[in-house]
């Protein structure tokens, strides 16, 4: 037996007796893990932050003061600020749009519940000379159409409430957790100011314990993940807010109530991939419908024919070029991702998923060259392939 075959040999039989550890002491490691996580959890969301911030604050800061040497040292710090005020802008733009239409559209629900409900009960009404079945029907279940109406509007009061207590305990957990907040934020400035260092510093840690070629491959993965997550957090941040425009727009000219308001609430839920505008479609249904039942059909009608243009012209050239998946690695990134750790999960395994199938797509590429098969064997033909 040969030196490398005792060393393998060795490193599998300490890592049986590792796995062995772990499983009778499965629950002490458990709680260990969980502690640790809780430890990092600051610097994990602080790396996170950093991230985010970083898509438009390297787009910003390449534009500030490009012939200017003597204003270099104030490039990162004034297009930082420009990132922390603008994304601060547009959340508070939000919320001042958003917050006194949700309160008006739930006044005017409260109102317009007994008159929906009058309108339906003198259609059923004007049925009975026409459809005899349909009011016997009606009679025989006896509806009490004011206790539908009180039992519509106390349901729409304990939505509210449940939505006012919800943002309440939000913020809440938000005022508990500020010190957690506040190491993260920190830790972040720190990443954003200093990445070059950190980048030097990690290169430099993975050249000293790994050989060159393993080193080299991280390196190019880490590039590769950064660019394509960083590609699409961008291209899905574009496209929302152009989805959001389009619903704006369109709703204004076919004067459509809470226009604005739809169009946020869409614009919002479509950062989470393929299903969240349609969140967003329910929601601005549900208002319209209050409102004006026929306005509500065709905006139904509408947000499919927008969906449509979206999802053929604009997301394929904004988001789907950027990352590289597929389509149908999308919608399997989307429902693995959203089953294992929800909306995050979503947002998350669409760039993962996109950074292992570029890396299989070349490890099967190189596989290929080595076995020298020629791209015309996979371009033929079923037909062709038969004839041989």
């Amino acid at each position: 037996m040969d030196k490398n075959t005792k060393k393998s040999l060795l490193q599998v039989i300490a890592f049986a007796v590792l796995l062995f550890c772990i499983a009778q002491r499965l629950e002490q490691v458990g709680n260990l893990f969980r502690y640790a996580v809780g430890v990092c959890t600051p610097f994990i969301l602080g790396g996170s932050i950093a991230f985010i911030l970083n898509v438009p604050m390297k787009k910003i800061e390449a534009h500030l003061f490009v012939k200017e040497k003597k204003m270099d040292k104030f490039r990162r710090p004034l297009a930082y600020l420009l990132t922390l005020f603008g994304l601060i802008g547009i959340f508070i733009l939000g919320m001042t749009v958003i917050i006194p239409q949700v309160g008006e559209a739930i006044g005017m629900l409260v109102e317009q519940i007994p008159q929906a409900v009058r309108r339906a009960q003198q259609l059923f009404l004007a049925c009975e000379d026409e459809w005899p079945v349909v009011a016997s029907l009606l009679d025989s279940m006896d509806v009490n159409w004011q206790n539908i109406s009180s039992q519509l509007i106390g349901f729409v009061r304990a939505v509210a409430t449940g939505a006012v207590n919800t943002g309440y305990h939000f913020f809440s957990g938000v005022f508990s957790g500020a010190v957690t907040f506040i190491i993260s934020f920190t830790f972040s400035i720190y990443i954003l100011f200093q990445k070059e260092k950190l980048s030097e510093q990690v290169i430099k840690v993975l050249y000293a314990f790994f050989k060159e070629r393993t080193a080299q491959r991280m390196l190019y993965i880490g590039r590769l993940s950064n660019r394509i997550f960083s590609s699409f957090l961008s291209g899905q941040c574009v496209e929302a807010v152009i989805l959001g425009t389009m619903f704006v727009v369109t709703m204004a000219v076919f004067r459509m109530p809470y226009a604005v308001l739809v169009g946020i609430v869409i614009a919002f839920t479509a950062l989470i991939p393929m299903f969240g505008a349609f969140i967003g479609c329910t929601v601005g249904t549900f208002l319209i419908l209050i409102v004006n039942p026929l306005q509500a059909v065709v905006f139904l009608i509408m947000f499919f024919v927008l969906q449509q243009i979206e999802g053929n012209l604009i997301y394929p050239h904004v988001v789907g070029n950027s990352v590289g998946l597929p389509s149908i690695w999308v919608l399997v990134a989307v429902s693995l991702g959203g089953d294992l750790f929800g909306v995050i999960g979503i947002l998350v395994f669409i760039p993962l998923c996109s950074v292992l199938y570029t890396l299989f797509r070349e490890f099967v590429y190189k596989r290929l060259a080595a076995k020298k098969v020629s791209e015309a064997v996979w371009t033929k033909k079923p037909q062709e392939t038969e004839k041989e």
